[in-house]
């Protein structure tokens, strides 16, 4: 009889390891080489008045996916799991953004609508700002960690390389927005860096039509990694004994 596959990285031994169910295949976990990473879950992509709202951009599904972050987010501290939230955006002089000589000044939506809108120049995705906050349901818990990124991916010019790394992180579970963009583009970085990179797809919002979260989807699972489902990890770690507060 025919067992499906299961990937594992960690000896065969490894304690406080369950069976996350996912696509292409299963993946073992554990809390204790494990992080949750919250990918910019801002008011600048996920409220009405964000920047993102303001360029344009549907952000209807981002509250329920607010809800199930907090949902992955309980179940991971449950069991001492890291949680990382990373916040994107630039000093408030912008210094960091770049100037003409950066792509990112020239396809950085935020920068353009603040160009094209100059009562909002100073406002979008500026540290110390609203627009740069985490969403008021996502405070950040004692011991979750903050990091603070200036480009698409998490692990540019960054500190979360050597926070995973200090804490002998091998699997990063991705949460957030937007799924297409950040998400994936620290997803793949990770894959690069020899991090085993899982999804929650209905943890995840896009920025443009659907068939973008499709293909996110599409590339993470055929390429770059694993997707699962809240359902899924909140079930594999409610296998695990919750951790002394």
């Amino acid at each position: 009889m025919s067992t499906a596959p299961v990937v594992d990285h960690r000896p065969e031994d490894t304690a406080n390891a369950v069976v996350l169910g996912a696509r292409p295949e299963a993946i073992r976990v554990s809390p204790d080489d494990t992080a949750v990473v919250v990918i910019d879950m801002q008011n600048a992509y996920a409220s009405e008045g964000g920047y993102v709202d303001l360029a344009g951009f549907d952000i209807a599904g981002s509250a329920s996916v607010i809800d199930r972050i907090a949902t992955v987010l309980d179940t991971a501290r449950s069991v001492g799991m890291p949680v990382v939230f990373l916040q994107n955006g630039w000093d408030p002089d912008y210094v960091e953004a770049g100037t003409k000589g950066s792509p990112n000044w020239h396809k950085s939506n935020a920068l353009k609508t603040m160009r094209s809108r100059p009562d909002l120049d100073g406002q979008l995705l500026a540290r110390g700002g609203w627009d740069y906050e985490l969403v008021d349901k996502l405070t950040p818990q004692p011991g979750d960690i903050r990091v603070h990124k200036t480009r698409y991916s998490a692990f540019f010019n960054s500190q979360l390389d050597s926070i995973l790394r200090a804490r002998g992180i091998k699997t990063i579970v991705f949460v957030g927005i937007a799924s297409n963009v950040c998400v994936e583009s620290t997803l793949r970085d990770g894959f690069h860096l020899e991090y085993f990179g899982v999804m929650l797809e209905d943890a995840t919002h896009h920025l443009g039509p659907d068939f973008i979260q499709q293909a996110t989807v599409y590339n993470v699972e055929k390429f770059f990694g694993w997707v699962s489902t809240v359902a899924d990890f909140c079930g594999a770690m409610g296998q695990l004994p919750a951790k002394e507060a």
